[in-house]
């Protein structure tokens, strides 16, 4: 079973502080992830991460997302794309301690937008890595794109590229919360497309500093995903509890928000 895993920024750093790397909370999530592909022979694992409060805090500094025009605004992106891929690093190494074999791809190598829209990813390492049994890591980072000049792509934007291009059955989401929460504070269990316009005043802006939406677009480009791929299915959970991931990945349990075609 190919899943997405979507490690958030607001899980592995503190979205608050500029550049604050969670290193216990990688580690233990970094074991999990291995027990999981130990204890579950079939299970293919592509990673994801949020840039968190490293990213973030650069491409908010220099407006990166909206475009890149000046010789100021592409200094800008080039700093953006090195502390995105400084945090990918310290993933990759406490996965790499924890014994997982990750290979980590870089989306702004190919990524091409044009306008804001994700158009080409290079699929090869991906498709080879898990060919091989090897677990590819990639993360949200810079762009190019036709209109802006530059740009910024979520992993959440990753994901959905690379879900129409692969036979992926789940993408699981982890971050800081239990899942999607309404009015009243409560977990909502499902969303759906029917559902989804009358929660859409439930969600508010996330904590911390997020230049890509935080979970409103999250759960809004969720739910257009998992329309155009056929039996996908979209969970958000909250990685903060240990042996959740763990028991997520091997089927153990179905906790947080599910988010549905139906």
């Amino acid at each position: 079973m190919l899943t997405f895993l979507k490690l958030g920024g607001s899980l592995i750093t503190d979205k608050k502080v500029e550049s604050e790397f969670r290193a216990e909370v990688m580690a233990r999530l970094a074991k999990e992830i291995k027990a999981a592909l130990d204890q579950q022979a079939d299970l293919q694992l592509l990673i994801g991460h949020g840039s968190g409060s490293f990213g973030h805090f650069a491409a908010r500094q220099h407006g990166t997302i909206n475009g890149v025009h000046t010789p100021a605004q592409w200094r800008g992106f080039a700093e953006v794309a090195t502390v995105a891929a400084e945090l990918n690093y310290l993933v990759a190494r406490e996965l790499h301690l924890a014994g997982v074999p990750v290979w980590r791809l870089q989306p702004s190598a190919s990524a091409r937008c044009r306008d804001g829209v994700l158009l080409h990813l290079e699929l090869t390492p991906v498709r080879t890595a898990l060919e091989h049994g090897i677990t590819p890591l990639v993360y949200g980072d810079v762009a190019l794109d036709e209109v802006r000049g530059g740009t910024i792509i979520s992993t959440e934007t990753v994901f959905d590229y690379l879900a129409r291009h692969l036979p992926v059955q789940r993408i699981v989401l982890f971050g800081d919360v239990a899942g999607v929460y309404d009015d009243g504070g409560t977990i909502i269990p499902r969303i759906t497309p029917s559902s989804w316009e009358s929660l859409q005043s439930a969600l508010a802006g996330s904590a911390g500093v997020d230049v890509t939406g935080g979970m409103f677009t999250k759960v809004r480009d969720m739910l257009t995903l998992v329309q155009a791929v056929p039996g996908l299915q979209v969970r958000i959970l909250d990685g903060t509890q240990p042996d959740l991931l763990l028991n997520t990945l091997t089927g153990r349990i179905e906790a947080g928000t599910l988010i549905s075609a139906e």
